[in-house]
């Protein structure tokens, strides 16, 4: 089979639903390749004085990680019973929770940021929006953050033809909505940082095994992707006989402040 062949049929395609509930079985492989996220990324989202932060949906801990090494008091939310046992592992530091970005299992109020890293499209905004206007004090801050491959880079842009064949998925990095919550939060603010992953040249493999679309294809079309991947690596002139690969990223990142004395507040008053 050929990757020109490799798309699988409608029929076989996953639902969204199916792929925002894949990632538990690649869990371990999600924790060792995927990317962190830059400080400045981070320096910017965050308000001044936050101490009680909300990692929403928080994976395996990669953002949780860099929250908890700054000294704040760090709640970890994640439906993933896979991915909540391997943040545990990676992030002791931090008080884990199962829940949704649609039922968060925080009292009004009660954290000075809510963060979201790579898990916005996987919301039902209509709701979520509401949830985390619920939670966050006013004056605290909602931030989204994604770490998108820079395409400029030929090579990025091979691995991402590559690992997007068949994908019925638009893309997820476009900016958030959160207007659903009856003018809690002030207009978006975007900013982007560009910054470098350094990974052994291996594992752009299992980095691409981690994503839902590759997690949700039958295994046949699935290997040949990820046989494409590897050839690349062996191939390609900036990648070949090299054991390490500086893999180029921008941080796309947005924010909003929780406005002060809406109607959301005299309900929750």
């Amino acid at each position: 089979m050929s990757t020109d062949d490799a798309s699988p049929p409608d029929t076989l395609r996953a639902s969204h639903a199916e792929r925002a509930s894949s990632f538990g079985a690649g869990a371990g492989e999600y924790r060792a390749v995927r990317p962190s996220y830059p400080d400045a990324a981070i320096d910017w989202m965050l308000p001044a004085g936050a101490r009680h932060v909300l990692d929403l949906a928080a994976g395996t801990g990669k953002l949780t990680e860099r929250l908890v090494a700054r000294g704040l008091h760090v709640t970890a939310v994640e439906p993933s019973a896979g991915m909540r046992a391997e943040l545990q592992d990676a992030v002791p530091g931090a008080h884990v929770l199962p829940g949704t970005a649609e039922r968060i299992p925080l009292e009004d109020g009660s954290v000075d940021a809510v963060l979201v890293g790579q898990a916005w499209h996987w919301f039902d905004v209509e709701t979520a929006v509401p949830e985390i206007a619920r939670v966050l004090r006013p004056g605290g801050r909602l931030g989204v953050v994604w770490n998108v491959r820079d395409h400029r880079v030929d090579w990025v842009e091979s691995f991402t033809e590559i690992i997007h064949q068949g994908d019925s998925l638009e893309p997820v990095h476009r900016t958030p909505v959160v207007d659903g919550a009856d003018g809690a939060f002030t207009p978006l603010e975007h900013a982007t940082f560009s910054w470098e992953d350094r990974l052994p040249a291996t594992s752009l493999r299992t980095l691409a095994s981690t994503r839902s679309h590759l997690l949700t294809l039958p295994p046949a079309v699935r290997d040949e992707l990820l046989d494409a991947v590897d050839r690349l690596v062996a191939t390609h002139p900036a990648l070949a006989g090299r054991s390490e690969i500086d893999l180029p990223y921008r941080a796309e990142c947005w924010r909003a402040d929780r406005v002060r004395g809406t109607d959301l507040d005299a309900v929750d008053a």
